[in-house]
């Protein structure tokens, strides 16, 4: 076989390597991420959940949770695989080694006799005189000739039993397995090669690389920029949870979600429906109706929807009109988080983002993932007691009127006096009662420990920058640390986030913000010791003190605490009420806020320190600075770290302050530089 003959039969083995190489080890490791997910259940596992039936999970939904697109080219790849491996298996030319006595039939080392017998045996067979066949005149002339000449010849047949070939030794010779086509036609061999160099080796990349950046520019993570710019200008200081939905709902122009005829009907007897639920003045109904379907028809479809998902109407939704929630809803987590950011971006000109619109937005997230209408959320202390299996309005009403005010005071009863409530009162079925106590070991209680302060410093003065530490500590009746909540009215998996904020309310302004997280451990344990070790070193710390710090840190993590460390510009001189929320976006009623207060004095430090100025020593006044330090022992000078009169009359005190305040300028300044 010619050496272009040999490369087009291994072409197919060489594009079947180049396939399998990468695809069966990621295939594997897939398969391995698929088998190795943990078994313990992280839900509460009542009936409504195990009905809905989001949370059971086979193989093949686990190997297919990565995205459509990947599983979609991975079963392409291995069909490929397959046809490939056919083809190879049964091809009618194979790659052989040349072997003279096994062409002509005869066992190696025959005489001479014997090897003219075969040959004459093959030529009556495969001779052109007695074989017209073109492939059998191919077969002679190429093989049965070529080892009949090589057994015969004395140096050819000595080169064969020496070498393997009967031309003697052979140099080593590479190629590339690439099809006879692409390298031989009429002559223009090279130019057809360069041809497929450049469109699949460069063009085809690039324009698969052009494809993805195009698409990649419209989004932001999985938001398109014409939702964010909707999301930036509709949102206002003060918006309240149903306004959240207004702002919300803007994104449904830009998600394609169709709009068809048939849904004018269904969506109109859906309005009669919901339309408690709208905001709508019941005195002038007919002008309020006008306008609301006046509005842009994806978004009154959305807003209808998301009102039919709130106040748990799915049920009497069409196919389409259920698939069509389905997705936004789908989108909503992602939609939701985007809209928060907006809320606490910096706006103001102290770079402090809005309180009021950030505490709205996590109130409607709890309502999409436990499908509560904000109109429950008006009543004091309905909310919480709807996102309990089993319950509904007649069920709150039998409750509350048993001493039972709130959710809390639920909470905390024993469980055999709640028993009997749910039994006695409520008129609810053991098993339907185990569910309620399921959910409620589920539900989170969070502590949070907070502390302020300057770095190395004793007191926070006006410019400083702030390092704010809060250890948030969760705990459940259960004992997991990471769970999914109850939600199964919302269908799809939902991961419970928790948002930290120090704002102030009276200016309705959040100075910090961070996300915390409970179902990464290995994250947090990594963020808690990475922030322990920077600060550490900041405040000089040895070693031995670091390692202990951080081992400390990291046994807080694994018994349910996450460290939420950030910093912040002081504001100017003044007591500061500050609050500290810790918003959950899944749970209703689970938030948690504690009082900080904060004092930041007026600076009196020479120099600067936080980009502004401040009592810096002029030049004329070296003299009189020399004249304090002679005096140093006859006079009283005020420290600058007093915070309050009384402390004047301590002299021991003021002087150590004294020692500190007075710095020069210079000094002041290269504590600026570090």
């Amino acid at each position: 076989m010619s050496d272009s003959e040999e490369n087009n039969a291994l072409f197919p083995i060489f594009i079947l390597s180049m396939i399998a190489l990468p695809l069966v080890p990621y295939t594997i490791l897939k398969l391995v991420r698929a088998f190795s997910k943990k078994t313990k259940s992280n839900h509460c596992g009542c009936s409504d959940c195990t009905r809905s039936g989001k949370y059971h999970k086979s193989i093949f939904k686990r190997v297919a949770n990565v995205s459509t697109c990947g599983n979609f080219s991975l079963v392409l790849l291995w069909v490929i695989v397959g046809i490939l491996v056919y083809y190879i298996k049964n091809m009618s030319r194979e790659v052989q080694v040349f072997e003279p006595f096994s062409i002509l039939g005869i066992e190696p080392g025959a005489s001479d006799s014997v090897i003219k017998k075969a040959y004459r045996r093959l030529s009556i067979q495969y001779h052109p005189d007695k074989n017209p066949d073109p492939a059998a005149n191919k077969y002679f002339v190429e093989s049965i000739s070529k080892a009949y000449q090589a057994l015969t010849d004395p140096i050819s047949r000595e080169n064969f039993e020496k070498y393997g070939h009967p031309d003697g030794r052979q140099g080593f010779q590479m190629g590339v397995a690439l099809p006879q086509f692409l390298l031989n036609i009429d002559g223009a061999s090279s130019g057809m090669l360069l041809f497929w160099i450049v469109g699949v080796c460069i063009l085809l990349p690039l324009v698969m690389a052009a494809i993805y950046l195009s698409r990649s520019s419209k989004y932001s993570g999985n938001v398109k920029h014409e939702i964010l710019g909707a999301y930036f200008n509709l949102m206002k200081p003060s918006l309240a949870p149903s306004k959240v939905m207004e702002v919300f709902i803007s994104a449904a122009k830009f998600l394609e979600i169709p709009v068809r005829k048939s849904d004018d009907e269904p969506l109109r007897k859906l309005f009669m429906t919901v339309r408690s639920e709208l905001n709508l003045d019941l005195k002038n109904m007919k002008k309020e109706q006008a306008k609301f379907w006046g509005r842009d028809s994806a978004i009154v479809k959305t807003e209808l929807l998301i009102q039919a998902h709130l106040t748990r109407e799915t049920a009497t939704l069409t196919a389409d009109l259920d698939r069509d929630c389905k997705r936004f809803l789908e989108f909503s987590p992602s939609l939701l988080e985007e809209l928060m950011k907006m809320a606490i971006i910096p706006r103001s000109p102290s770079g402090h983002g809005w309180l009021r619109p950030a505490v709205g937005v996590f109130e409607f997230s709890q309502c999409i993932v436990q499908a509560v209408p904000l109109s429950a959320r008006k009543a004091e202390g309905i909310a919480p007691f709807l996102q309990l299996p089993h319950f509904n309005d007649d069920i709150i009403k039998k409750i509350t009127r048993k001493k039972i005010r709130n959710f809390q005071e639920f909470q905390a009863i024993s469980i055999q006096e709640r028993t009997e409530l749910l039994t006695q009162v409520a008129e609810l079925s053991p098993p339907q009662v185990q569910d309620i106590e399921n959910v409620l070991e589920l539900i989170p209680a969070v502590t949070v420990e907070v502390t302020c302060g300057t770095e190395g410093e004793e007191a926070i003065q006006e410019g400083d920058i702030v390092t704010i530490q809060a250890w948030i500590t969760l705990k459940r009746a259960n004992g997991l640390i990471g769970a999914l909540p109850h939600a199964p009215h919302y269908p799809f998996h939902k991961e419970e986030n928790f948002w930290f904020l120090l704002a102030d309310p009276t200016s309705n302004s959040v100075w910090f913000s961070q996300r915390v997280n409970f179902m990464d451990q290995v994250g947090a344990i990594s963020a808690a010791s990475t922030a322990i070790e920077e600060r550490m070193e900041v405040l000089g710390s040895t070693p031995k003190e670091t390692s202990a710090a951080i081992n400390e840190a990291v046994e807080k993590v694994k018994s349910g605490s996450r460290l939420t460390m950030g910093k912040f510009l002081a504001m100017a001189e003044g007591n500061y009420n500050l609050t500290c929320y810790l918003l959950c976006d899944s749970w209703i009623g689970c938030d948690k806020k504690s009082n900080l207060k904060l004092k930041i004095t007026k600076r009196t430090r020479a120099g600067t320190r936080g980009g502004q100025v401040s009592d810096v020593i002029e030049d004329g006044e070296e003299d009189e600075e020399e004249e304090i330090e002679d005096e140093e022992e006859e006079e009283d000078i005020e420290s600058e770290y007093s915070e309050d009169e009384d402390d004047k009359r301590n002299s021991n005190k003021k002087k150590v302050a004294n020692g500190k305040g007075r710095q020069s300028s210079s000094e002041s300044s290269g504590s600026d530089e570090e």
